[in-house]
């Protein structure tokens, strides 16, 4: 196996599926030359998870914030916490956070409000952000316009969509992170974003333990299978895998602020 050093820059560790066997996982992820992972959290709970495992390990790294599905639980209270947290040096960013309105498990105006008091909370702390977005692109779009959400750079994390919508959010300071279902057969949109995409702001991630890429989709996801999207990206790109895990690694570390 060629060795490579990748970045897999949303990974959910604290997950049970991924937690009950975190060193055989780990393991798994550097043989696979992932050298570097981003733990993120959707709640409070997550959130306080992810900075104990970055905390105990040098090369994973904590994103904290609350979930567009757990809007709701964002009160005064659990901001203040969420603020006090990150400012732990292993914290590079707050997320995931955006508007999710495929599931709407919480009321659309809950979940801009929360989008948009964590988007102040990162630029109150100079921090990037990471941004879920799904069925939501023109109201989240309006949102990080008004705001200036990306002032501090920020991901757009499993993108799914256009890549007109790709371009405008590079113009406004994202990076565009692919994920898993650049693999499915289904793939439509997504491979013709990979294609044009400048390799300056492109990112992988597995989103493990979901969104498992082929040939194993359908398992429990984790962070060694980022090579897999890699790959992919790199033959849709005509690009070899070393130039696309150098770049995103690169690109990684640029936008979390890391040396």
């Amino acid at each position: 196996m060629t060795a490579i050093n990748l970045f897999d820059t949303h990974a959910h560790l604290n997950e049970p599926e991924l937690a009950k066997d975190l060193p055989g996982v780990l393991e798994r992820a550097h043989l696979a030359g992932v050298s570097h992972i981003a733990t993120i959290g959707y709640d409070w709970q997550s959130s306080l998870y992810a900075v104990y495992l970055a905390e105990k390990h040098k090369h994973i790294h904590a994103v904290v914030g609350i979930h567009p599905h757990d809007a709701q639980t964002l009160t005064k209270e659990i901001y203040q916490r969420l603020a006090e947290l990150a400012q732990s040096p292993k914290v590079v960013a707050i997320g995931e956070i955006g508007l999710d309105y495929y599931r709407d498990l919480s009321p659309r105006e809950a979940q801009k409000k929360a989008f948009i008091e964590q988007i102040h909370l990162a630029q109150d702390l100079h921090k990037p952000i990471v941004i879920h977005d799904r069925d939501a692109h023109a109201d989240l779009m309006k949102i990080v316009r008004k705001e200036k959400a990306g002032v501090n750079g920020g991901i757009m994390h499993c993108y799914s969509g256009s890549w007109e919508m790709a371009k405008e959010a590079i113009n406004l300071g994202f990076y565009i992170s692919i994920a898993g279902p650049v693999t499915y057969k289904n793939a439509r949109a997504l491979p013709e974003v990979v294609a044009k995409m400048p390799l300056d702001y492109l990112l992988v991630e597995t989103d493990c333990p979901y969104l498992t890429p082929e040939p194993y989709r359908g398992k429990t996801n984790e962070p060694a299978y980022v090579r897999l999207v890699a790959e992919k990206i790199a033959a849709i790109r005509g690009e070899s895998l070393e130039t696309i895990a150098e770049n995103t690694t690169h690109n990684a570390f640029k936008v979390y602020g890391l040396n």
